[in-house]
């Protein structure tokens, strides 16, 4: 039925012989109207059943009281939907294990890329993914740290072993370890494991569920079996090893009423809220050595992985394609990313997805502005500004209060001093622990927002339709450093954080002002060239010290980027691809005590009291 298509899909595919699961497509319907599943072979023969049949060839159907699917399976695979946004899938197969998460329906908490036997990718890259809502402090320390344990509770679930599991133990390796008590990984986990996501949690459980879970001394698993739960036996923090493919990597043990294992993962948090399933013998090495050549995520040769779908018009992987793209079909930037993402689902869904993501900037950039709280939580007393100075600038004109498109609001005060709100405002609530959008990562959360605001608020003719054209533009740069660098803090440093966002932001305000394909390509590579370098040295190891000021400054340099490309002609001599490499070389160079675990920098120059 396509008109209930649009409420969700989840796409899969893997490499391998004849007859192995070469893709799967879930329409997620009320069972009532049936669910239809395509399974395509590598031969190309086409099997589909309809949601109302138990059993149709290798098709298996399991419905709850809900009215809503719950597992599929399909060969060596099994899709559990355990949220009305999330579907988890994970099986084996002859060839290699894998796991995978999709989110749709405008809530996008996180997303998993789990390489396959080949060490690539099988996930479907949508660039809206870069933006998910979530919650904070930290994308890498608590988003993606939730979406790991919900996904490990689930597969419980979806294994039946539930009700065999007595206790859970959760293990944290490398920068979670040193920081993961200023970041909320413990209770990102221990909510992760009760069934929660990022995108819907209860804030306020979420910071409190330590002292919840410790009035019983028990946790509910999957939101289905209260099991005894001691903290400080249950939340391990090991920091003297790491995992050697990820400084943040996870274990999640569960047992039963005899001490016998009943199941482990190992997950990674890989930066922007994306996470990576890994397996329970991946090696260690100590908390300060390189890991072995190969070992590492960043060594995988994923160049010939492809991240788009088949679907996908206008496949790039590198800017320099996205550009040639562009100037060959006359598209724009955001043009040619509309048609790939409604190549796979509806151009009605996609726009939603995109109204979420803004509505949840706007509502956190004025939540940061008018919250009542003085300080900032975590023990340094940080104390929150942007209220007191959106009193002070409004004072003069209220720019968040009246029409937003009045010609003279540029000379009303300084769009600067506003740029610098909007950006304390997102990353205020981001460190209190509130909903915020990821963009791409929690710690460079307010940057985006904050040159996004600037333009609704203080360029002519600003319009809803330039929202879309920024957040496709700003996306499709946002891939690209994901894909061929990093956005982890932890793997390259805060240019992987704050240096991405900056660029981002810088390349949606180009478009949006009637930049060029090769406009907007130089105010991306503005953006992230003059963040080169930087480092993630969070004063006790929280999202605060300095992290919400350097936000601001980074707001503001993508908007001088933006001008000194619009007063050009595109043309440049260092290209965003080149700049992306020398980030990436960059943070492999870079001493792990300034790679986010609070053992270098600022972090020990600035005395807690």
């Amino acid at each position: 039925e396509p008109a209930a298509e649009r409420r969700g899909v989840v796409e899969r595919r893997c490499d391998g012989p004849d007859r192995q699961l070469r893709g799967v497509r879930l329409h997620r319907l009320p069972v009532g109207t049936g669910v239809r599943a395509q399974n395509r072979h590598q031969e190309g023969t086409d099997h589909r059943a309809d949601g109302g049949a138990d059993r149709i060839g290798h098709h298996r159907y399991h419905r709850t009281g809900h009215d809503v699917l719950r597992t599929v399976s399909l060969t060596d695979l099994s899709l559990a939907g355990t949220t009305r946004a999330a579907i988890i899938a994970q099986g084996e197969s002859d060839s290699g294990r894998w796991a995978g998460i999709r989110y749709r329906d405008g809530m996008t908490p996180g997303n998993t890329g789990m390489p396959n036997q080949q060490g690539r990718r099988s996930q479907m890259f949508s660039v809206l993914d870069m933006f998910t809502i979530g919650v904070g402090p930290s994308s890498s320390h608590t988003v993606g740290p939730m979406v790991a344990a919900h996904a490990f509770a689930s597969s419980l679930q979806a294994d039946h072993l539930v009700d065999r599991t007595a206790r859970v133990k959760i293990t944290l390796y490398g920068s979670l370890a040193l920081t993961g008590l200023g970041h909320g990984t413990d209770r990102a986990t221990m909510a992760g494991l009760e069934g929660n996501l990022p995108a819907t949690v209860d804030t306020d459980h979420m910071m409190h569920i330590r002292e919840i879970c410790a009035l019983d001394d028990t946790l509910n698993l999957a939101g289905l079996k209260r099991i005894h739960f001691d903290y400080d036996r249950d939340v391990v923090f090991e920091q003297w090893k790491r995992m050697a493919a990820h400084p943040n990597g996870m274990r999640f043990q569960a047992f039963d009423a005899a001490a016998s294992l009943v199941d482990e993962q190992v997950w990674y948090s890989i930066g922007g809220g994306f996470v990576r399933k890994g397996a329970p013998e991946d090696p260690m090495i100590g908390i300060h050595e390189r890991p072995p050549e190969g070992a590492s995520f960043a060594d995988a040769d994923e160049s010939s992985s492809t991240d788009f779908g088949v679907e996908a018009p206008y496949p790039f992987s590198s800017c320099t394609e996205l550009v040639s793209l562009c100037r060959e079909h006359h598209l724009s930037i955001a043009e040619l990313v509309w048609a790939n993402e409604t190549a796979s689902r509806s151009g009605i869904q996609v726009r939603s997805d995109i109204d979420a993501i803004w509505r949840v900037m706007r509502a956190c950039v004025d939540h940061g502005c008018t919250s009542a709280e003085p300080t900032l939580p975590g023990g340094l007393d940080v104390p929150r500004r942007a209220p007191k100075m959106y009193r002070r600038l409004a004072s003069n004109s209220d720019v968040l209060r009246r029409d937003s498109r009045r010609k003279d609001a540029v000379l009303e005060s300084s769009d600067a001093a506003w740029v610098d709100l909007f950006a304390l405002a997102v990353s205020e609530e981001n460190a209190g622990g509130g909903r915020i959008v990821t963009a791409p990562t929690n710690g460079s959360a307010g940057i985006i927002p904050a040159v996004l605001h600037y333009y609704w608020h203080f360029v002519d003719n600003a319009n809803e339709q330039g929202v879309v054209t920024f957040l496709l533009t700003a996306g499709a740069i946002g891939y690209l450093f994901k894909r061929n660098a990093s956005i982890s803090g932890a793997e390259v440093g805060c240019q992987g954080e704050v240096g991405s966002a900056c660029s981002m932001a810088a390349a949606g305000l180009a478009a949006v002002v009637g930049g060029t394909p090769e406009q907007v390509e130089n105010a991306a590579e503005i953006g992230i060239e003059h963040n080169l370098g930087l480092t993630c040295d969070p004063v006790g190891g929280l999202v605060q010290i300095p992290c919400i000021e350097r936000n601001a400054m980074a707001a503001n340099t993508a908007i001088n980027a933006v001008r000194m490309a619009m007063l050009g002609d595109g043309s440049h001599i260092v290209t965003l691809d080149q700049a992306i490499e020398t980030m990436k070389q960059t943070g492999e160079d870079m001493m792990a005590k300034y790679k986010e675990t609070s053992k270098g920098g600022l972090a020990v120059n600035v005395v807690e009291c």
